[in-house]
């Protein structure tokens, strides 16, 4: 990794400032790529962005600043995003600040009081370094401060044609995936959590290698396709919508399960029943278990300690399957007839066994 410190004026930085909302912020002559499109939104309060600009009249040092190098003459920063808003919002004439108790916008300074601002200097590191470096690099810099989502991280580094293109689709309010999915994909788009939720399924959560392999892709196509189709394969599979759908882990279902053919009509009926069911105390998994078949997806209520004593006594402490005799806590409680063909959690479906009996059963 190349790091070579710098000092930049603020009147350099601001010179070309423009903030598009979510098209983006830039600065330096438009060579400095301050907040990525869709990336996310300034976040620093009045109290902090105040300080910032305290910080700058009075010429004391601001923290260093880092700018990761994206080619000849151009850049993006890489830490101070917050503190880099701040001082250009103020000279742009956003927001005012008190100054001996009065507000007072960068308009209402003298001149000398802009020039101090102006030409204060910055230290700016200047990064360059393959994508891992890059990304180790990053995540050392984004100790403090305003923390950064793991996949605004990963943007900061596999900056390119796909990841713009992913962005406009994934990232944006009202984007075209959030309008499609919203009901069934938890996340913020504008926090990158629906970008990173859409990669992680199509990566098998390598999202790293995904993006390091896609990074100069002229499009992202082939994730929107992929996304799209695991919607359409879960909006025909359970034609019922409920809010325990929203937030699952689709995309790995979609995987293992698009080839099977479904009964929908059988399926939303077991889905409805399961819902009503005592014993099933976590219906979100409701949904993978009936895929699955994996009862630990529906936390299946367990039996009470009066249930598990009741039936010890009624054994008196003999396992009906080795015909030994434990103690209490050396046996557990196990459906006499199995939950998954009808069996309820009550007393009278209760049996202990000895811890290596009721082990061997399961694993049947």
């Amino acid at each position: 990794m190349k790091i070579e410190l710098q000092e930049i004026t603020i009147r350099d930085v601001v010179d070309g400032y423009a903030d598009s909302a979510e098209e983006g912020v830039v600065g330096y002559s438009g060579r400095l790529d301050i907040r990525p499109k869709y990336q996310r939104e300034f976040v620093y309060n009045e109290k902090k962005r105040n300080a910032v600009i305290g910080t700058v009249r009075k010429g004391f040092p601001l923290n260093v600043i880092y700018w990761v190098v994206n080619g000849e003459d151009k850049y993006e920063v890489l830490d101070g995003q917050q503190r880099t808003i701040s001082f250009c919002q103020y000279v742009n004439g956003d927001f005012s600040v008190p100054i001996d108790g009065n507000p007072m916008a960068f308009h209402n300074l003298t001149q000398v009081e802009k020039d101090r601002i102006l030409d204060y200097p910055l230290m700016v590191y200047f990064c360059e370094g393959d994508d891992k470096e890059k990304l180790d690099w990053f995540k050392i810099v984004n100790i403090a401060g305003e923390k950064l989502t793991d996949q605004e991280l990963r943007n900061a580094v596999y900056t390119g044609p796909w990841l713009s293109h992913a962005k406009s689709i994934f990232s944006k309010t009202g984007c075209p995936a959030h309008l499609l999915a919203s009901k069934y994909v938890s996340g913020s788009p504008i926090r990158q959590e629906l970008l990173e939720i859409s990669i992680s399924w199509r990566s098998d959560g390598q999202i790293e290698q995904y993006m390091s392999a896609h990074q100069h892709d002229p499009n992202a196509n082939e994730l929107w396709t992929y996304f799209q189709a695991v919607i359409a394969w879960v909006q025909a599979t359970f034609t019922t919508y409920r809010k325990e759908m929203k937030g699952q882990k689709w995309g790995p279902l979609y995987d293992r399960f698009k080839d099977s053919l479904y009964d929908t009509a059988k399926l939303e009926d077991e889905i409805k029943s399961l819902m009503i069911d005592d014993d099933v105390t976590k219906n979100r998994g409701i949904y993978p278990y009936v895929l699955t078949r994996d009862e630990k997806h529906l936390s299946i209520r367990a039996f009470t300690a009066s249930h598990r004593r009741a039936a010890y006594e009624r054994q008196g402490g003999i396992c009906p399957r080795c015909g030994e005799h434990f103690e209490l806590e050396e046996m557990e409680a196990d459906h006499i007839t199995p939950w998954s063909k009808g069996g309820k959690t009550v007393s009278a479906n209760c049996q202990m066994l000895c811890l290596k009996d009721n082990r061997l059963k399961s694993n049947i």
